[in-house]
């Protein structure tokens, strides 16, 4: 039985994608899923998840992203936007969401949808922001896990202008801010300077403090 740890340690940043490898849509359907049942705080879903396979897109994205080949080379071009604010429309709509599922109010939780809703307003658009993208980070941790388990590549990549990649996506109009990219798709065979070498990470002992 493969291990996590196996995958993890099987898997890294790919540099040089196979553009003539597709992954195949169940694969990239129980990737979104995993994203989609990842954790956040507060349950809030504060992202959205956009998914390019449009060629010409996606070349438009690669000139605002330092010209990295990924972009147009993978397979589906994973783009994860956070809100660019949590307001009390969309905490009342996650909220309203969970009773509607569950079938029933219950009173703490109301409690808190109030207590959240002054959290989120005493700390302003941009922190609001801030505290989206960083949910949605979790469930890029997420996506990479299960790429690897569908033995799929994938390669984290927040180097691209955020604001132009909004642009281009009409994201404003959805009120979403672009947070990082994750290229989905299969190294290829030759031309990747990475994929053959040993993965680097610090030693236990350098990396973990434990407090008993």
């Amino acid at each position: 039985m493969t291990t996590v740890n196996e995958r993890l340690t099987w898997r890294y940043a790919t540099k040089k994608f196979d553009a003539k490898k597709s992954v195949p849509v169940e694969k990239l359907e129980r990737i979104i899923e995993a994203v989609r049942l990842a954790p956040t705080s507060s349950g809030l879903q504060p992202f959205e998840l956009i998914v390019v396979s449009n060629a010409d897109i996606r070349a438009k994205i690669r000139t605002v992203a330092w010209d990295q080949a990924q972009v147009t080379d993978c397979s589906h071009l994973l783009i994860f936007a956070a809100w660019d604010d949590i307001t009390p429309d969309r905490v009342d709509m996650m909220f309203d969401l969970t009773n509607e599922v569950r079938g029933s109010k219950n009173e703490g939780w109301e409690n808190y949808r109030q207590m959240l809703l002054g959290i989120v307003a005493n700390r302003g658009a941009e922190a609001n922001h801030q505290a989206a993208a960083r949910q949605a980070y979790i469930a890029l941790g997420v996506a990479l896990i299960t790429a690897a388990f569908e033995e799929v590549d994938a390669t984290p990549m927040e180097g691209f202008d955020p604001a132009a990649v909004d642009e281009i996506l009409n994201l404003k109009s959805k009120k979403l801010r672009s947070v990082v990219m994750l290229p989905l798709g299969y190294r290829a065979a030759e031309g990747d300077w990475l994929v053959n070498l040993k993965k680097v990470r610090r030693s236990r002992d350098s990396f973990v403090t434990e407090i008993k």
